[in-house]
């Protein structure tokens, strides 16, 4: 059996570019992004599974997928 740890995938918003457009937080399966007072959309790292949905529905293309080993 091996012990190699598997790398986990997080969504990051760029907070910079990110125009809080809300298509991200329709698509989350885990309500794990929020846009707090209609700025930008924050992930909420202990709820995001790493599925990428997000990122795909950006039509600004400001979510990417981190990996982190974990």
């Amino acid at each position: 059996m091996s012990t190699k740890k598997m790398p986990a995938r997080k969504a990051v918003v760029d907070s910079n570019t990110c125009v809080a457009c809300g298509c991200c937080m329709k698509v989350c399966p885990r309500n794990a992004i929020t846009i707090p007072k209609g700025i930008c959309a924050i992930v909420d790292q202990n709820l995001c599974v790493g599925c990428g949905k997000c990122a795909k529905e950006c039509p600004a293309s400001v979510i990417t997928l981190e990996v982190y080993e974990v």
